[in-house]
């Protein structure tokens, strides 16, 4: 696991190394697998948060490795991989902090909005457009579109990009939505803004989602599906 820590850092920031370099179109199949290669390896380097010298110094390990001329023995390599461990888990914990007060921050800022209401649960529901059908019970499952963003205004789902609404049951899936859902009629929409608690929590789900995420959802409920369909749905 250590050796493919070091080979997966080492190969993530042959990436970075040709960042600032003219990027090649990948046109072909091979240059479009080799492409995703890179951007799929990039996701090892993304937790550092490493700074401009800092990627510099990532460079001239590679650039060496890859002539075998390593400025450091394999021993002392490996007795380094703690410090690279713990370099990552500082960063990421630090990151996490950040992530969770912009968070607290937007949440507030979200919560005075006209029409805003903060629930006990620590949610965000705003409805904008009042709908005239029924309302969904947390057992009933419903169709709905959405698109989830960040707190940035980062787009990370859209069923709305996707062209095809999504059909799941309201007791299966974060509970700012279990809860949120339920505030709204059929053929409304709303805006609900989840704290990372209600969410996904600190884990996340990277790249996608940064752990301690607040998340903001655009939501029209398009309809609760009956029993039949939500079986065919599934």
């Amino acid at each position: 696991m250590r050796v493919a820590l070091l080979i997966s850092l080492a190969a993530a920031s042959q990436l970075v190394a040709c960042a600032k370099a003219p990027a090649p179109e990948a046109k072909t199949d091979d240059e479009k697998a080799l492409y995703s290669m890179g951007v799929i390896l990039a996701e090892n380097l993304m937790s550092f948060e490493l700074t401009d010298a800092e990627l510099e110094m990532v460079k001239a390990g590679l650039g060496d490795g890859a002539k075998d001329q390593s400025k450091l023995k394999p021993e002392d390599m490996e007795a380094l991989l703690p410090k690279i461990q713990t370099l990552r888990t500082d960063r990421m914990a630090a990151a996490l902090e950040r992530e969770k007060a912009s968070g607290a921050e937007q949440l507030a800022k979200a919560a005075t909005e006209a029409g805003a209401v903060k629930t006990e649960s620590g949610m965000v529901f705003q409805s904008v457009t009042e709908g005239t059908g029924e309302t969904p019970a947390a057992t009933d499952t419903v169709k709905v579109h959405y698109v989830g963003k960040l707190v940035s205004g980062k787009v990370f789902d859209s069923s709305r990009e996707r062209d095809e609404a999504a059909v799941f049951p309201l007791d299966g899936v974060i509970p700012c939505w279990t809860e949120g859902v339920q505030k709204m009629k059929v053929g409304g929409t709303a805006k609900l803004v989840c704290p990372p608690e209600l969410a996904y929590g600190e884990q996340g789900r990277p790249p996608q989602m940064p752990g301690g995420a607040t998340l903001e959802f655009d939501v029209e409920l398009l309809e609760i599906v009956k029993d039949d369909a939500a079986a065919a749905a599934q």
